[in-house]
């Protein structure tokens, strides 16, 4: 039978951390998957609006091979200042790329739009992306709170509260564990019209996001942003990580599958002004062999724990200022 991990977090990878760091009167935040050593990634983006730093060498052709951490933040362009924060930290606790006698730590990012929901932006002088980012990355922790925290605690789903999410599963015939972490800020739903079930439903393990089935007939055809959403204002970040031993190539196959879990759970996604992507992470602690099969059930997996997480970031959030939470939504057809 498929559970979840432990704590049904990314963190139930062996060596994962999150640190995640946010500002309650700027209503943005900063999320950072830091692994205890340098770590197999690559990336998938399928968002046609996406903001990044550094992700080009996680490409297949790319000679870097590994990163020392990935950033999610929010603030549009200007929370691309995250990284720098990282990287500071790093770079004082003697990680990064060894480049005869100096370190570079290599920490790629992606951001998502938080900037119209209601929080304090005028900020003076340099804008705070750079020290949420440094105070994410100087508290990793194997625990942590979902929904308004790190990069998701400003987030917008829809028009209810987005956030952040993750999951885990045990894959008992690869004995391999698979976690996501998800910041969700999309201009889709999570939502099943006219109801408070998720299109996520038949991912999810153990009534993590309330257990609500759908109609026995509801209209599966319906697609639709929801009313008072906009496509300028939104994006969905992940990441997915694996105990597998994976090379670049295959760690780009498992990014390209498992971003299906975002298409199965919010609906529509990959927008063309939105920037859904998704970064996977082997820690190589564990072989496995005939990868040609075994890749792709790595991925389905990966793929419906990554959906559970996107839910999850949903269902735990919290209502910030005017914008209500999936817990005080009262059932209607504007979903």
């Amino acid at each position: 039978m498929l559970r979840s991990g432990k704590n049904n977090l990314i963190t139930d990878i062996s060596g994962i951390f999150v640190g995640n760091s946010y500002d309650e009167e700027l209503r943005s935040g900063v999320t950072v998957i830091m692994p205890d050593c340098r770590c197999v990634a690559s990336i998938d983006i399928r968002g046609g609006g996406t903001g990044t730093r550094d992700t080009e060498l996680l490409s297949p052709d790319g000679t870097v091979e590994k990163v020392d951490g990935i950033v999610l933040a929010g603030g549009s362009a200007f929370g691309l200042d995250a990284a720098g924060g990282v990287m500071h930290h790093l770079q004082k606790t003697g990680k990064g790329l060894p480049i005869k006698g100096i370190k570079v730590p290599i920490v790629p990012q992606a951001i998502l739009f938080d900037l119209l929901n209601g929080g304090n932006k005028d900020w003076a002088g340099q804008p705070p992306y750079w020290q949420l980012g440094y105070e994410a990355a100087s508290n990793p922790k194997k625990n942590f709170k979902l929904g308004n925290n790190g990069a998701g605690y400003g987030a917008i789903a829809g028009n209810i509260k987005g956030g952040l999410g993750s999951a885990s599963i045990y894959v008992p015939e690869l004995d391999i564990t698979v976690g996501a972490i998800a910041a969700v800020n999309s201009a889709g739903s999570l939502l099943i019209p006219g109801t408070k079930a998720f299109y996520a439903w038949d991912m999810e393990l153990e009534n993590e996001f309330g257990g609500i089935l759908p109609p026995e007939n509801f209209d599966k055809a319906i697609i639709a942003v929801p009313k008072h959403s906009s496509l300028h204002e939104n994006t969905t970040l992940a990441v997915v990580a694996t105990d597998a031993n994976l090379t670049k190539s295959e760690t780009r196959r498992l990014a390209i599958i498992s971003q299906n879990g975002l298409s199965r759970a919010i609906r529509p996604s990959s927008t063309p002004l939105d920037g859904d992507i998704v970064f996977a992470i082997s820690t190589g602690e564990k072989n496995i062999d005939d990868k040609v099969t075994k890749i792709g059930t790595l991925g389905a997996h990966a793929a419906n724990c990554l959906g559970r997480s996107v839910a999850r970031a949903v269902y735990e959030a919290e209502t910030l200022g005017k914008i209500s939470s999936y817990q005080d939504l009262q059932d209607n057809d504007e979903n």
